[in-house]
């Protein structure tokens, strides 16, 4: 198949704009939220769903969403890119906290424990879509209550899966990491590359 060598990213996330910078992937990001009467993708686990499935679909969804807002905007036909990470303890999700004290909440239930982070990449042009997805185990060192609060003044965790960012100062509790680092951070660029090959996009 032959197509331009450019993609949307259907995601407002800096870190995955980074890392598809990093390995020279042209795109253009394509805001799902900021037009009346937007497309959109609720982040809600269906009751039962594991979390490496609801990553999977998120990802799924966000770039069926994406693609509807080229088809119902006549924008050029590139494939678009969507992704979800999911930090996954011990079966329970933990996603984005709504304030400092869910985030302190997190980083206590994660401290001296091994978790997991899954992100799946899906990209779609025209009717087909194709999938992959990335687990990485994470082990966190012990973290004191000092600790805690002098991250959580930095306001890193806002916005983040899990409440801490690898590629931030949460680096420095990371003892350990069984995986892709660019998958905890966001888009594991490994998959990612080859994931792009299959719709003509060589890096």
């Amino acid at each position: 198949m032959l197509v331009e060598k450019r993609i949307y990213l259907a995601s407002q996330s800096p870190r995955r704009r980074e890392l598809l910078k990093q390995i020279g992937v042209a795109f253009d990001v394509l805001p799902l939220r900021s037009v009346p009467g937007r497309l959109d993708v609720v982040e809600t686990p269906n009751a039962g769903e594991a979390t490496r499935d609801f990553a999977r679909r998120m990802a799924q969804e966000k770039a069926a969403c994406g693609w509807r807002a080229v088809d119902t905007r006549h924008l050029l036909r590139f494939p678009v890119l969507g992704a979800d990470t999911v930090v996954d303890l011990e079966g329970a999700i933990l996603g984005k906290p709504a304030d400092r004290i869910e985030a302190e909440a997190m980083l206590v239930r994660l401290s001296g424990r091994e978790h997991w982070v899954h992100t799946a990449v899906a990209v779609q042009h025209e009717a087909r879509l194709e999938l992959c997805l990335s687990s990485s185990r994470v082990r966190l060192a012990p973290l004191d209550a000092p600790a805690i609060a002098r991250y959580l003044e930095s306001g890193e965790y806002l916005g983040k899966a899990g409440a801490y960012a690898i590629q931030g100062r949460a680096g420095a509790f990371v003892e350990h990491i069984e995986g892709s680092y660019s998958g905890v951070m966001g888009l594991p660029l490994y998959d990612t590359s080859v994931l792009l090959r299959v719709f003509g996009i060589v890096i």
